[in-house]
């Protein structure tokens, strides 16, 4: 690692760097700082990404939590050779910078014009990111149970972005799961931990990375300013110490811990984190099977 500040450019579409009255096509330009003496200078690379729409922007909980990948990529090898899955990936830009280090990565998202996108753009870096691992672009409606469906990879029917039987296989095996800016509505909050609960479920013991960025909107029932879909989310969790008051093994549940930001380095520099950006651990302890599934 050199002694200066090692600097690379992050191209991604975030309405946070499009110019005024931009409706089109934009890509705007991150630096990603590293302090001297941190990490092994493995980072140095210029990521790129398209904008399409804005379900493909990069917001600041992506953000936050690409922060979080680079800090425990450069202090740690947590994430060395593992196996990821991306939940709602948009852009795709966490999910590159694990690819980095891990085996195997999983961008999944819903909607052609999504993960087209968010494969161009891994093509797109594929000479300026030093890809370690295979990257994979899948489809995964959470609105349909896992394992999703699947069809051989040489079979005429396959589609860019299908799963093969290898594929969900392999997903089972993760031990690394992330998403961000995904709690935005009750039904997918629903949809999510439905489909979290399947997957957490299988294979390895899971832990999963969420970032989100709290919605406020005006309730008529409480006539007053909430966070209606952060408030759905928070209902999911229990504590660490709530769930170790519980009797062991007698309930299933999601266990989450919210981070102290001020431990996390701000290594994107462009944006402002604010006060309503949050990162969360969550894990998923199930109960015994004669028990059953649910939560509480």
């Amino acid at each position: 690692m050199e002694e200066e500040s090692q600097e690379d450019q992050v191209m991604s579409e975030v309405h946070l760097g499009c110019p005024p009255g931009s409706s089109g096509p934009h890509i705007s330009h991150f630096t990603i700082s590293i302090p001297p003496g941190v990490g092994c200078g493995r980072l140095n690379k210029l990521f790129k990404d398209e904008q399409v729409s804005m379900h493909q922007m990069v917001w600041k909980a992506e953000l936050l939590l690409s922060d979080f990948v680079l800090h425990k990529m450069l202090t740690s090898s947590d994430f060395d050779e593992i196996v990821s899955l991306e939940l709602g990936a948009g852009t795709g830009l966490v999910g590159m910078l694990l690819a980095h280090v891990a085996k195997t990565v999983f961008l999944t998202d819903h909607g052609d014009e999504i993960l087209d996108n968010c494969a161009s753009n891994v093509d797109l870096n594929s000479e300026v990111i030093n890809y370690q691992g295979s990257i994979n672009v899948r489809e995964l409606d959470w609105m349909d149970a896992w394992p999703p469906s699947t069809s051989p990879g040489n079979s005429t029917c396959h589609k860019r972005h299908s799963w093969t039987s290898s594929n969900v296989e392999e997903a089972e095996r993760a031990a690394l799961l992330v998403a961000a800016d995904v709690i935005y509505s009750d039904d997918l909050t629903d949809a999510l931990f439905c489909i979290l609960e399947k997957l957490m479920s299988l294979g390895s013991k899971k832990v999963l990375y969420l970032a989100l960025e709290k919605r406020y909107n005006f309730s008529l029932d409480d006539r007053d300013v909430v966070a209606n879909g952060y408030s759905h989310f928070r209902s999911y969790l229990r504590g660490e110490e709530e769930y170790d008051n519980l009797k062991h093994g007698s309930s299933s549940c999601f266990v989450g811990k919210c981070f102290d930001l001020s431990s996390i380095p701000q290594y994107v520099r462009e944006y402002e984190r604010g006060n309503d950006v949050e990162l969360w651990q969550i894990m998923y302890n199930a109960r015994k099977p004669e028990l059953g599934d649910s939560c509480d």
